[in-house]
């Protein structure tokens, strides 16, 4: 029938999405009554519920919920459905827990009077603002000994916690119920915290209880929230069936578990459900996806199998050979010439053949510089600057895809921590000579000047303090104090014409910027530190110039994490009996908030903009993880570390206790051969969807020896013996 649901299956690149659209507008363009074929007669007998009655009289037709496994996919998915259907049909394109934030906040009076929450608009927290407000309230608990016990940090330890709860909700699970769950799964054979149960679990019930009474959402407390609460309350489904007639779920193998509860009840009061499930690009196992829950959902639907295109991918070509190289390494096969071997002794060399080969083959013309993708399973910084570099000084861009690393790594973030030590009192801890004088650096910078007209590009604003004169103005004219740090002039010590006239006067300008804050803080005419780390981004990093993307990304995402973190703290000095004064409670937080970015947090990424000009012309650089997340595909590709043992591991991508919340082995142990199990599929998986997302040519990029001098004898290594075998 026209408007049976559908449960689409094929592999990477097979037209999965596409299929969705095309049903959708499908089912937009039937010619009967929509809200009639959705939500039929039947039901409505059944339910004892007239449906059409209860709608708004302006409300003519309800909407279709349009779902995604992250925002990047999201904001795809909607230019897509926008674009095939002119924008004629009303659409909600979320992710999940998007969408599961989003009607908490909207339905938050409902949750007040079931769960007797204080009268509050709610909030959220990002990650890095949890776990340190998690820290406060666990520091008592959590002592010496505990950590001890636990065998880690107080940070990873509080971490590993958090993250339980978060499983917990992504499963279904409340978190009453996680006593359970652990004791059953965290035998003493297999327990790495050497932790109870029950402490854990209490440890989590005291952190959801006062984030409610604060109220703090966290992404693990939304999911608990909508899930045994909002989706269970009778006046919140009646206004769910009435707002959605439909469901379009795309990459539903991503999704956690309690997005089938969504999606089964959509279904049961006539709604139609389009999803799509690829088994071969499952990337969130291990962080609250259930791919096997959810293909439960296939029974409900009808069955539609698409097929890759052979001439589009190499999946249908080398993904069998290649797995059955993996497994079973005696095998005497050889790999096609699509699959290139480039092989060096250390992995500095590997980096710049690498390097060198990109080079060559965009320089020759066989590929554009946006046609060529480097794949690793990890990158560390080393490889990551030194590809950057090689490319960059061969004109060539290099997009780093969601390049997570700390916000403290940015000498301008680290320049404008600096300038609020300066200005604010009771700061004069954070603040020394090294520090100021990489702010003098940072700070004098002149606005880029114009190299071409026609191509829009800029150069780099230049210093006009070198770090050589920064040093010695450090030295001769910073006096270092606990309350009240300063700054000199030039002309206190007695060789200041040493300087030059270009960093004196840059110098002039900075200490006469910071004496005018200074005084407008003590009158209070700044009004939050946020406000003076805006004018300082204007008044110096800005300066009328074209900053690299980089930069800006940095900047935006210090200015989004200051904004959150006030928000925060204003919300808990209201809730809070205040003894202090205010300004000393304003400067108590701008210290801890330094701290918290000088210990290396890595802060939620800001709100994405999408490259421009150069930039959206540049070889991708991504690990596995990254790569497969955002569905990219590339005609080259360069599998860096080939030889690493890393390719069949979770990492960084599989959290503390995943398995135990997966709803076909709740409160299963993990032992050992689960995990070579486990690492077995993954393997599978990311050989047939790296190949199903490239045309052209495979480069392997294995080199003998690590970076820590050790040989490399990961489960790709056979790869690499076949190619050598077809060169010889």
């Amino acid at each position: 029938m026209i408007f049976d649901s559908i449960w689409i299956v094929g592999s990477s690149r097979s037209g999965k999405t596409t299929r969705l659209i095309e049903q959708f507008a499908i089912w937009m363009q039937a010619e009967q009554p929509i809200r009639e074929a959705f939500y039929t007669n039947n039901h409505q007998q059944n339910s004892g519920v007239n449906i059409s009655s209860n709608l708004h009289i302006n409300q003519k037709l309800s909407g279709f919920l349009v779902l995604a496994a992250n925002s990047e996919n999201r904001r795809q998915i909607s230019d897509q459905i926008i674009t095939s259907t002119q924008g004629k049909y009303p659409v909600r394109c979320q992710t999940p827990l998007g969408f599961f934030q989003d009607e908490v906040i909207l339905f938050w009076p409902l949750l007040i009077k079931s769960l007797q929450l204080k009268a509050q608009f709610p909030v959220r927290l990002r990650p890095e603002t949890e776990q340190e407000l998690a820290t406060k309230l666990w520091r008592d608990r959590l002592d010496e000994e505990t950590l001890r016990r636990a065998g880690m940090g107080e940070y990873r330890l509080v971490r590993r916690v958090l993250d339980l709860l978060q499983l917990a909700a992504y499963g279904g699970i409340p978190c009453e119920d996680i006593t359970t769950v652990l004791t059953s799964a965290l035998l003493p054979e297999v327990n790495s915290t050497n932790l109870e149960a029950e402490f854990l679990a209490s440890l989590l019930l005291d952190w959801r209880n006062w984030c409610l009474q604060q109220g703090f959402l966290t992404y693990g407390i939304v999911t608990e929230l909508y899930s045994q609460y909002l989706l269970t309350d009778t006046q919140y489904q009646q206004q769910l069936y009435k707002r959605y007639q439909g469901v379009l779920a795309d990459d539903v193998q991503d999704y956690p578990a309690v997005a089938r509860h969504l999606f089964e009840f959509l279904l049961d009061w006539g709604a139609v459900g389009g999803f799509s499930y690829n088994p071969d690009s499952i990337v969130r196992l291990g962080l609250g996806a259930d791919p096997n829950y959810m293909e439960g959902l296939a029974a409900r639907c009808h069955r539609e199998t698409l097929t890759g295109f052979p001439q589009s991918n190499l999946a249908d070509m080398l993904a069998a050979p290649m797995m059955e190289l993996v497994t079973e390494p005696m095998t005497l096969l050889q790999l096609p010439q699509t699959v290139q071997l480039l092989q060096t002794t250390s992995r500095a060399q590997l980096l710049r053949h690498t390097a060198e080969i990109i080079t060559q083959i965009i320089q020759t013309g066989q590929a554009q510089p946006k046609e060529v993708a480097v794949i690793a399973p990890g990158l560390d910084a080393i490889a990551r600057y030194t590809l950057i570099e090689i490319l960059n000084k061969q004109g060539i861009a290099v997009e780093s895809l969601h390049d997570q690393r700390p916000l403290i790594s940015s000498p301008q973030v680290r320049a404008l921590l600096t300038v609020l030590a300066l200005v604010y009192p009771g700061l004069g801890r954070l603040v020394d000579r090294d520090e100021v004088a990489e702010m003098l650096v940072v700070l004098s910078g002149k606005g880029g000047e114009r190299v071409e007209e026609e191509k829009n590009e800029f150069l780099p604003p230049s210093p006009r303090i070198d770090p050589v004169r920064a040093g010695l103005i450090a030295d001769y004219c910073f006096v270092s104090h606990l309350d009240i740090p300063n700054l000199l002039p030039a002309n206190t010590f007695n060789r200041w014409d040493r300087l030059g006239y270009a960093a004196t006067t840059a110098y002039g300008e900075i200490l006469e910027w910071l004496i005018k804050q200074r005084e407008q803080q003590e009158l209070r005419l700044i009004p939050s530190p946020i406000s003076l780390l805006d004018r300082a981004i204007q008044d110096f990093l800005w300066n009328g110039s074209n900053l690299p993307y980089d930069q800006l990304a940095a900047l935006r995402e210090l200015l989004e994490t200051a904004q959150h973190y006030w928000e925060i703290d204003t919300r808990l000095r209201q809730t809070q009996t205040v003894t202090n004064t205010e300004n000393r409670d304003k400067h108590r937080t701008i210290a801890e908030f330094i701290k918290l970015l000088r210990r290396g947090t890595i802060t939620a990424n800001p709100y994405p903009v999408r490259p421009f000009g150069p930039l959206s012309n540049a070889v991708t650089l991504a690990t596995i993880f990254q790569y497969r997340s955002s569905r990219q595909s590339h005609p080259w590709h360069f599998w860096l570390d080939t030889g690493s043992p890393l390719w069949a591991k979770g990492g960084a991508a599989t959290l503390f206790g995943a398995n135990y919340f997966l709803r076909d082995r709740l409160g299963e142990p993990w032992t050992a051969e689960d995990e070579q199990w486990a690492e077995t599929q993954r393997l599978r998986r990311i050989l047939a969807d790296l190949l199903a997302r490239v045309s052209t040519r495979v480069y392997l990029c294995h080199s003998e020896l690590a970076v820590n001098g050790q040989e490399q004898l990961g489960p790709l290594l056979p790869l690499v013996n076949a190619c050598v075998a077809v060169r010889e």
